[in-house]
């Protein structure tokens, strides 16, 4: 294969690349971002941790089962284990027990603290789930970033052909000598200015796909391409006649933030119970075993009584109980108590401001589709004028009625309604799927 052939196969492979390149759509932009990002991934750890917690606290409820094992070799004066007695010769011994202890009451403190052990889990759990959704949207945003962006370049492109149709045409005039020169220099002006402009936009756009990169945690990959989307410039029936108390209110029915902070509130009050519980006294029952070996006793013939024999003569066994009343610990208790009605008030709080801030999330959404959808509407109809006011002004520039300059401004002028047009069809977009959501609607495929 000689070097040309080389070439050209890469030329064809690096062709077959790109043409293969993937189109995203917005569903699956989302749904990688969820996968590889990786703060979701902590709060998922964090979720995975209180749940061990409330396993554990469960198993709590378990007995306290400790073994014991010992082994040491007395020197000098010595208490006799057989008789009590003082010796003064070296000796070693062994000692085992087996040793249980069960709380029967401790003023339902384990008990509550399950309870919320268990709130606790289920609001990191909704908390890990917010912050899902709150990446679905910063995705969602990205996204429609880059279709604004590329609906820009689009219209950057039109009046960049028109610009170099009419350069060409001021060109052919002025070699004709019916225009003069000074024609020129005015149309190949706008051309420039319009071929910065779409270099702007082409640079912009590249900023906006390394933002939904970023925010997808795709490494080694600079660009991306997405799915071209029908932008429909009517507003959404059902969402204007949608009042901001009944979208609030459908809201709380499944918003994550909101459940998460009810059962915090939840949790606060079954950690309060058990600290009181600490102010009640508590009983505990004990049982154990034990059994030892002792080089110092000896039968009556002064030998050393066999391993064996000892473990099992030696073997004794107890049953008890205990009791413990808190008298006085310096206002301790109490103070833990007067502390957990604080944070109490506090989880009730700040369940409060979600809710707050929820709702004027949703007052600002409804009021701006109602803005929107207006400037929809008017951007629209502007468009259209523009439209028209531009392709009057190019036929009156091609019969030199008008110059260069005028007509530049007739065409920014359609070229600026274009855009408004453009940004306010995607931003009512982005209002209408923000607004289903709150009311339920499953825009988001995120469990």
């Amino acid at each position: 294969m000689n070097l040309k052939h080389f070439f050209f196969l890469l030329l064809l492979l690096g062709h077959a690349q790109l043409s293969a390149q993937k189109v995203w759509t917005l569903d699956e932009c989302v749904a990688y971002a969820i996968e590889h990002n990786l703060q979701l991934n902590d709060f998922d750890l964090n979720t995975q941790s209180n749940k061990e917690t409330y396993r554990q606290s469960v198993r709590n409820l378990l007995p306290i089962i400790n073994g014991f094992a010992d082994y040491s070799i007395n020197f000098g004066r010595s208490i006799n284990p057989e008789d009590n007695s003082f010796v003064n010769t070296e000796f070693f011994s062994n000692n085992y027990s087996l040793q249980s202890s069960f709380d029967l009451f401790q003023g339902f403190q384990k008990i509550n603290s399950i309870k919320a052990s268990k709130f606790l889990y289920k609001a990191t759990k909704e908390e890990s789930l917010q912050q899902k959704y709150l990446l679905a949207f910063r995705v969602m945003s990205a996204y429609y970033d880059i279709q604004f962006i590329e609906g820009l370049i689009t219209i950057s492109e039109e009046q960049v052909q028109i610009s170099q149709t009419n350069y060409d045409l001021v060109k052919k005039q002025v070699d004709l000598g019916a225009m003069a020169g000074a024609d020129l220099y005015e149309a190949e002006s706008l051309l420039l200015a319009d071929k910065l402009l779409l270099t702007q936009n082409e640079n912009r756009l590249k900023a906006a796909k390394l933002t939904l990169l970023q925010a997808m945690n795709i490494e080694g990959q600079s660009d991306i391409s997405i799915q071209p989307e029908l932008i429909s410039s009517g507003p959404s029936e059902g969402v204007e006649t949608m009042l901001s108390d009944s979208i609030f209110v459908a809201a709380k029915d499944f918003m994550p933030s909101i459940k998460a902070q009810g059962y915090r509130v939840k949790a606060a009050k079954k950690q309060l119970a058990a600290t009181r519980g600490g102010l009640f006294p508590s009983i505990a029952l004990q049982t154990g075993i034990g059994t030892g070996y002792f080089e110092t006793i000896r039968d009556t013939l002064g030998v050393t009584i066999p391993f064996r024999d000892q473990i099992r003569d030696n073997t004794f066994r107890f049953v008890g109980a205990s009791l413990n009343v808190p008298i006085f610990n310096g206002w301790t208790s109490r103070s833990r108590v007067k502390q957990q009605k604080i944070a109490l008030d506090r989880a009730k709080n700040n369940a409060k401001i979600t809710e707050q801030e929820l709702y004027q999330i949703i007052q600002q959404l409804v009021q701006e589709h109602e803005a929107l959808a207006a400037e929809t509407a008017q951007t629209q109809k502007g468009m259209d004028s523009q439209r028209l006011a531009f392709s009057i002004a190019q036929k009156r520039y091609e019969r030199g009625m008008i110059n260069a300059i005028e007509l530049g401004q007739a065409k920014t002028l359609f070229a600026t309604a274009q855009n408004q047009n453009l940004q306010a069809q995607l931003r009512l977009r982005v209002n209408n799927s923000t607004l289903d959501f709150y009311r339920g609607l499953p825009i988001f495929n995120i469990n």
